[in-house]
């Protein structure tokens, strides 16, 4: 009881930590507003970091099955594998929780997975979640409604990651593509391979990092507290979105995370958000990661999270009675999702320092897919290691294309 009562303090003093930083930059954004950030990216869109690099890029908005219109963003080609009229091997990339496809290039292109296979020679596709910084917008919600914020994870599995399938299999013409998913993205892609047949044959190989199916174990700080205090969420979040990225975070992140004063809290909210590796992160990169992230997502998304805390299964969102469970699911309570459905050849990565994807989590998750090729535990590993560590590209991004090329 003693380290649970310990745990919970930390948490909290995490919490207020924040919440007084970010009422201190509200009252000093005035002063120092003129300070530029270290790196341009801090300020730039995803389609000008690629084209800072000088690499090709190109975007489109998607619209899945019921109406969010989605960012899609894609690198056909390197800085040296220029020919864009050979047809290329496609690799899909889709990030986590809070997170948005810039997670893929935020780092020098040299430890950027997004550039790193772009420059292998692969044709490479940025998917977005609804409700991030690049997916906020629908056919007909308007985005500051309650309607347009009323999906979770569910959602995405559902409608956003087949419409982001479908459209790079007919754009580019290959039967099958592979799939690279962190954290959240990978919990989507259990999701949807394992009930949408037909998307799960246009995928060859699943590479899942930091897999997420079930935080009964987890240790993460954020869904701790979303947890703990899920009903205040709503109270105090509201119903709609939750940690966007508006204009005042950016100058945050790119403004004022660079400076020695303001540094150490910054690292402390990454920390907060996803777990933080400070040997391994790179600390000049700081107001990049900080100027993009959080991306937001909705509040509904972050409640579901909190259902799940202590349970060793996935389910979908419990709506609150059964009802609106029945509405959406005819029956009575939120249905589970089952990964031995999934028949996709699935390569997996997880650290044993990771606080969200937890060691056990993995351990479970891993005894039930059925299609498993590979497996590695890297010990020194956090949850955002697999994005921004110094090391990843020796640790995770070479096997992949390793694995890639295996098939060929």
């Amino acid at each position: 009881m003693l380290k649970l009562r310990q745990s919970e303090r930390s948490q909290m003093w995490y919490f207020f930590k924040v919440m007084s930083f970010i009422l201190i930059l509200g009252t000093t954004h005035g002063a120092i507003r003129y300070r530029r950030s270290v790196n341009p990216e801090a300020n730039m869109n995803i389609s000008q970091i690629i084209s800072y690099w000088g690499y090709p890029g190109e975007v489109y908005d998607i619209v899945t099955e019921d109406g969010y219109i989605l960012g899609l963003y894609r690198i056909p080609y390197g800085k040296t594998n220029n020919d864009d009229s050979a047809q290329k091997l496609v690799v899909y990339l889709q990030h986590g929780l809070l997170t948005s496809a810039s997670s893929w290039i935020s780092n020098l292109p040299n430890s950027s997975l997004g550039f790193i296979l772009a420059d292998a020679g692969y044709d490479v596709w940025l998917g977005n979640s609804r409700g991030n910084t690049w997916a906020r917008r629908h056919l007909s919600l308007k985005t500051n409604s309650r309607e347009f914020w009323a999906f979770s994870f569910d959602e995405m599995a559902k409608y956003d990651l087949p419409a982001s399938i479908d459209f790079i299999v007919k754009h580019t013409g290959q039967e099958e593509i592979f799939y690279v998913g962190h954290s959240q993205g990978t919990t989507i892609a259990f999701i949807t391979f394992s009930t949408i047949p037909k998307i799960a044959e246009k995928v060859k190989i699943f590479f899942a990092l930091a897999p997420v199916f079930s935080i009964k174990y987890s240790d993460s700080p954020l869904i701790k507290m979303a947890y703990k205090w899920k009903s205040m969420i709503k109270p105090f979040f509201g119903n709609k979105d939750f940690l966007p990225n508006t204009s005042f975070k950016r100058f945050v992140g790119s403004k004022l995370c660079p400076l020695k004063t303001f540094g150490k809290i910054c690292r402390e909210v990454l920390f907060l958000m996803y777990g933080c590796d400070l040997e391994n992160l790179n600390m000049s990169r700081m107001d990049v990661y900080m100027s993009h992230n959080p991306a937001g997502t909705s509040v509904q998304n972050m409640l579901h999270w909190s259902q799940l805390f202590n349970s060793s299964r996935l389910r979908a969102f419990d709506w609150g009675s059964p009802v609106l469970n029945w509405m959406h699911f005819n029956q009575t309570t939120s249905p589970f999702y089952d990964v031995t459905h999934m028949n996709v050849s699935t390569a997996t990565w997880n650290g044993a320092h990771d606080l969200l994807a937890d060691p056990q989590d993995v351990k479970n998750l891993l005894s039930e897919i059925t299609n498993h090729i590979y497996h590695k535990t890297i010990s020194s590993y956090n949850h955002i290691d697999f994005l921004f560590g110094l090391d990843v590209y020796h640790q995770v991004y070479r096997e992949i294309i390793d694995i890639i090329q295996g098939t060929l």
